[in-house]
């Protein structure tokens, strides 16, 4: 399941958020790949625990927590601290899947990537090349979005970045562990939270809903690990 999150972050948060890339120092991209996707990854980051990338991650974080339509597909319990990466010159990411658990830096967290995210901070006609390319279920899907635009896609999917031939490609990526691991269940509780939602414009007390809606919470209470 691909789920485009729109204006995750504003007009004026992206052009705050750029303007703190744009003034941070940058490191090499493979400090954060695990052995195998190293061979295939080119590409400069923000180091993991700078305050560049510690501001940055609370403006991301705050937004996450506040909009809804990522609330319901993600359902989430531990969430990476968002990484910050610049594809420019060439740069690239080839075929890969995420390595399945990530250990916060400096720290003893773990998290289980069942979701991987990218957030745009770059327009589409900033750069050439770049888009996201993820193998998806219904097949492969391009990605490319608007500054402040966000991807969540499962992190089991065999994606990669295509060459960045002109221009900058700013994005923030990072992962989360959600409360139903499973990519299926998770999709069914988003697709049931979304007709409730639609259904109850107006008819939120009909007895048809409340029912409905506690069959959604019921299945939640029965997948859910916590």
């Amino acid at each position: 399941m691909l789920i485009k999150i729109p204006a995750l972050l504003s007009k004026n948060e992206v052009a705050h958020c750029r303007s703190i890339l744009e003034a941070a120092n940058w490191v090499d991209g493979k400090v954060t790949a695990g052995y195998q996707s190293a061979r295939n990854k080119n590409n400069i980051q923000l180091e993991e625990n700078s305050e560049a990338s510690q501001q940055l991650g609370d403006i991301i974080l705050s937004a996450l927590a506040n909009n809804n339509l990522f609330m319901s597909a993600a359902l989430p319990l531990k969430i990476f601290p968002p990484l910050f990466n610049c594809y420019q010159g060439g740069h690239s990411f080839g075929v890969h899947v995420d390595n399945a658990i990530r250990q916060v830096k400096g720290t003893a967290v773990k998290v289980r990537t069942d979701l991987s995210m990218t957030l745009f901070f770059s327009e589409p006609d900033e750069y050439d090349g770049g888009e996201l390319i993820i193998e998806d279920t219904y097949g492969t899907q391009s990605v490319k979005l608007a500054a402040g635009d966000m991807i969540l896609y499962p992190s089991t999917s065999l994606h990669r970045v295509t060459p960045v031939t002109r221009g900058r490609r700013l994005a923030s990526f990072f992962w989360l562990q959600s409360m139903v691991a499973s990519d299926e269940k998770r999709s069914l509780l988003y697709d049931m939270d979304m007709s409730i939602q639609n259904l109850s414009q107006g008819n939120e007390d009909h007895p048809a809903i409340i029912q409905l809606t506690g069959v959604y919470h019921n299945l939640l209470r029965q997948w859910a690990q916590t």
